[in-house]
């Protein structure tokens, strides 16, 4: 197995060095240590920083491309069907991140965004005017 130091997983990954750090103190992947205290990385975690940058681009939280990564075997370079298990998990929530923001999308011609937020017509923020029985003005953007 070559290892890899961090400035040409850097360069091969296309990421900073910062990048990687990052990724190892969150879990994301892992480094060996010579007796110098350098990093050194096997050949695999090539292709799991493609699959970390892509989730990112598509909003996968870290935590979760975390547990996916976890569940793969360690020291082998994850393949076609690693990445349609990881994907099947992570479309699940992507459905239901873009059904609700077509939602609001939707919803977001009825908001007049003057923030009174006790309009019977505010589905966004004050749906059913819940607000309405806490009195008139605004009540959650003074909070925010």
């Amino acid at each position: 197995m070559r290892e890899l130091s961090v400035g040409e997983v850097a360069k091969r990954a296309g990421v900073a060095v910062s990048a990687l750090h990052f990724y190892e103190r969150k879990g994301l992947i892992q480094s060996l240590r010579t007796a110098g205290n350098q990093r050194r990385y096997a050949s695999d975690v090539l292709r799991r920083v493609a699959v970390i940058r892509v989730a990112q681009r598509v909003g996968i939280p870290l935590e979760a491309v975390r547990q996916g990564l976890a569940s793969l075997p360690e020291g082998r370079t994850p393949g076609r069907e690693d990445w349609a298990a990881l994907s099947a998990r992570w479309r699940q929530d992507l459905d239901e991140r873009i059904a609700h923001l077509t939602n609001l999308r939707d919803r977001l011609g009825d908001c007049i965004g003057c923030g009174c937020l006790s309009l019977s017509a505010c589905a966004l923020t004050n749906p059913g005017d819940s607000l309405a029985s806490e009195g008139g003005g605004p009540r959650r953007w003074a909070a925010a």
